[in-house]
């Protein structure tokens, strides 16, 4: 199975050492089967490449996040992370919208481009973020979800989430503030929910969140000259 042939091909200049931390880190998927895998693997590559088109201030961030985040609304619905499902639900309906958004022009020039928050926004945000928290509550209050510590940990990074992605669609430059914070959190959740993969994905998505937001302040700092 592809777990096999992954495990063999890491394995073969340090058998011991290797072999050990393979299978601290993918023992959870000897239960999977390949399509899975591949399903899992297809749609953290298709998300990282939206990460780095987003990173580039690229409007492509749209149609190849589209297919990342429908495609782990499954995922994650299988793995009861009702929050996260709900999260890349939200990120779908989010990405048409921000391809919309950023593609208005006038007179063929774009009408939206990298800006700050300005203050009368802030209260959108705070209540983007309470109203999150409040909703993923009642859905796992709904389905009894309430029966482990990674339920609360979801709810949090729920709210991150999805004040990152509106800021996102916005085109804000401090949605990576956001997704910085929500990703570092994600990271640990993952791994131990037994996705190891995603866990890695999102280890890469801060290394690129930390990158997007020095590239876009860059795009600021050239605007305000």
């Amino acid at each position: 199975c592809i777990r096999d042939r992954i495990y063999c091909m890491l394995c073969i200049s340090k058998p011991r050492i290797m072999s050990e931390i393979i299978e601290f880190l993918f023992s959870q998927y000897s239960s999977y089967s390949d399509s899975f895998i591949l399903l899992e693997l297809f749609a953290v590559i298709m998300n990282i490449i939206s990460v780095i088109y987003a990173k580039q201030n690229n409007i492509l961030v749209y149609p190849t996040g589209l297919i990342g985040t429908g495609i782990f609304v499954y995922i994650l619905f299988k793995f009861s992370l009702l929050g996260d499902m709900i999260i890349n639900a939200y990120f779908f309906i989010m990405s048409i919208y921000g391809w919309y958004y950023w593609s208005r022009k006038k007179d063929d020039v774009l009408i939206h481009n990298v800006s700050r928050l300005e203050k009368n926004e802030y209260k959108y945000l705070v209540l983007l973020a309470f109203s999150s928290l409040v909703f993923i509550y009642l859905v796992y209050d709904q389905f009894d979800m309430w029966n482990s510590w990674t339920a609360y940990i979801d709810n949090i990074t729920t709210a991150f989430f999805f004040v990152a992605m509106w800021l996102m669609a916005r085109r804000k430059i401090e949605s990576w503030i956001f997704w910085i914070i929500g990703d570092l959190i994600t990271v640990p959740l993952y791994f131990y929910k037994g996705l190891t993969i995603s866990s890695i994905q999102y280890l890469i998505f801060t290394v690129l969140a930390i990158l997007g937001y020095l590239s876009w302040k860059k795009t600021l700092l050239k605007k305000s000259h």
